[in-house]
């Protein structure tokens, strides 16, 4: 059994037992969240929502709280003598899936 689901503007493909990263939730480490927005769920059979199912939700527990790996950009600009340089690393929950309810 799986299931599709969305947040932080991205789509998940989650089965129980799955430890993602998905983006920052407001949760600490232990708590649960609820992902209500699932696009579909297949258990041997497959129910496609219209966007969402109504009634289907994700339980998943809080794992850690991290920073991805630092990415380096770099402005450029030739003859001119501009050029800039920026680090950014992008904040991520790991979350573990418990139970998905249809």
């Amino acid at each position: 059994m799986y299931a599709i689901i969305a947040t932080g503007g991205k789509q998940y493909k989650v089965k129980e037992g799955d430890v993602i990263q998905v983006e920052k939730l407001e949760s600490e480490a232990g708590e649960t969240v609820t992902f209500d927005q699932v696009l579909m769920i297949s258990d041997g059979d497959v129910k496609v929502g219209t966007p969402v199912i109504d009634g289907a939700t994700v339980s998943a527990s809080v794992v850690a709280q991290g920073k991805a790996k630092k990415i380096i950009v770099y402005r450029y600009k030739r003859k001119t003598g501009y050029h800039k340089k920026n680090g950014h690393r992008q904040p991520f929950t790991k979350v573990k899936i418990e139970k998905i309810n249809s």
